[in-house]
């Protein structure tokens, strides 16, 4: 089953409100509304795309430790997933899914890794929580999102909607901005350049990790050359 498959069936029963989700048509109708008004800003249209030039960052790891981009892309291509955080399923199984294609990556010489702008000890509840073994970045108020177009603000009725469901992202990320960044995946040349990018202001889609396969065997080739 792809990733894409997989995201449409846990949507159709959440938004069927199967058990245990239950939620109200007016809790989807909310979500709805503020998708189509972020598709509709063209947020998306500013995010950095193929071609560009990759911001180059550090950001700490679940252990405290900085990870620079530089130190990455000295060993090889970079493959980089902006995600919301751990309490997003449509994250989760996106996580899952990039687990499952880091052999393929790795055979391919390049690394993974995955940044949200989530505390250190909810980077450290994806990891155990999805099995994963490669890194999550902590990106504090969304400022590498933002260095690449993808940071927005919750408007303030889904702020609302939000808290009443408990999905507190002050607590989730310890920045009250209520900032998040839209769902991306970049592979990055050893040189710093774009050679895929996707970004789609709607969680509920997310790209197939086999979609980055051929930048990252271009990438192989060029690097014989």
């Amino acid at each position: 089953m792809t990733l894409q498959s997989r995201l449409d069936a846990f949507k159709a029963d959440f938004e069927a409100g199967k058990p245990p989700y239950n939620v109200s048509p007016s809790v989807i109708e909310t979500m709805h509304r503020a998708t189509a008004e972020l598709i509709a800003s063209g947020a998306a249209g500013n995010a950095l795309a193929a071609g560009g030039k990759a911001p180059a960052f550090t950001l700490k790891d679940p252990e405290g430790k900085p990870v620079s981009s530089a130190s990455l892309l000295a060993d090889g291509p970079l493959v980089l997933s902006f995600y919301r955080g751990v309490w997003c399923p449509y994250c989760n199984m996106e996580l899952q899914a990039l687990e499952a294609a880091l052999p393929e990556f790795q055979a391919l010489g390049a690394s993974l890794i995955a940044i949200s702008p989530q505390s250190a000890v909810n980077s450290r509840k994806s990891q155990r929580q999805n099995k994963l073994s490669f890194p999550i970045l902590s990106d504090e108020r969304n400022d590498v999102a933002a260095a690449f177009g993808l940071r927005f603000k919750l408007p303030d009725y889904l702020i609302e909607l939000y808290k009443s469901l408990k999905n507190d992202l002050p607590a989730f990320n310890g920045d009250e901005s209520w900032t998040l960044p839209m769902p991306a995946r970049y592979v990055i040349g050893q040189d710093g350049i774009i050679l895929y990018a996707e970004v789609n202001p709607d969680y509920t889609y997310r790209p197939e990790p086999a979609d980055m396969l051929p930048a990252l065997k271009r990438a192989a080739s060029w690097a014989t050359i």
